[in-house]
């Protein structure tokens, strides 16, 4: 005897009880998933960023990609100095600097957390535009998201004043003196006696660096003595 045919009804409840299948979560951790590594150093994870203070200055970095001609070749240093006059108004500060062959180092001032992630974001994206018009090209320039760090004490933010004017005695062999590619010239904490004279720029570039307002990075980190241009970045 054929088999009798199933009714309608009867094959919508087999078809519904072949996809009621027990589901526990996405599956977990599993090796070689996330995002992938740019470069040797790890990426800045994608988390929230924590509150900030207005009187704590924040030491950024940018990390360009690799396969750009070095950000200190004069035509492409020039455009970027530029840029940092830009970035300064009543809500974000640009007080520091110091361009090397593939980062950037700044020290910075916002009045919230807002004016931080708006400051910096407006800043990474007018130094790209800044270099891909030099250069002529398209795409990325930053090869992860910036680096923040908050300084809360005087000693910290002494020690990232010398570790961003003096970054370059780090990568560049047998470098002396004062970065040409920082905002050494602009800075009025050196030693009395080796105060450098003032870089030319163009009557119409503006200063790429403004003056602190906070305590700590204008009187605070005075407390452990002015810097002389010997000093060097500490070894970690």
């Amino acid at each position: 005897m054929p088999p009798q045919p199933l009714s309608t009804q009867t094959r919508r409840r087999r078809r519904a009880a072949q996809v009621e299948l027990p589901l526990h979560g996405w599956g977990g951790a599993r090796v070689g998933a996330g995002r992938k590594r740019s470069g040797p150093r790890p990426c800045v994870p994608h988390v929230a960023r924590p509150e900030h203070q207005a009187r704590h200055p924040v030491h950024l970095t940018l990390r360009a990609v690799q396969r750009l001609p070095s950000l200190r070749k004069q035509t492409l240093f020039l455009e970027i100095r530029r840029a940092f006059a830009l970035c300064s108004g009543r809500l974000f500060r640009v007080v520091h600097f110091s361009v090397q062959a593939d980062h950037v180092h700044l020290l910075v001032e916002a009045e919230d957390k807002k004016a931080l992630s708006r400051g910096a974001r407006g800043l990474a994206i007018r130094l790209a535009r800044k270099v891909n018009g030099v250069l002529h090209r398209r795409g990325c320039v930053w090869g992860d998201r910036y680096h923040a760090r908050p300084l809360s004490t005087p000693r910290e933010v002494r020690h990232a004043i010398v570790y961003v004017l003096m970054n370059w005695k780090k990568h560049v062999p047998g470098a002396q003196g004062r970065d040409p590619c920082a905002s050494a010239a602009w800075f009025d904490g050196w030693r009395k006696a080796e105060r450098p004279r003032r870089m030319l720029a163009s009557s119409t570039d503006p200063p790429p660096v403004v003056p602190s307002r906070t305590w700590l990075g204008s009187m605070g980190w005075r407390r452990y003595g002015l810097i002389g241009w010997r000093e060097r970045p500490a070894r970690p």
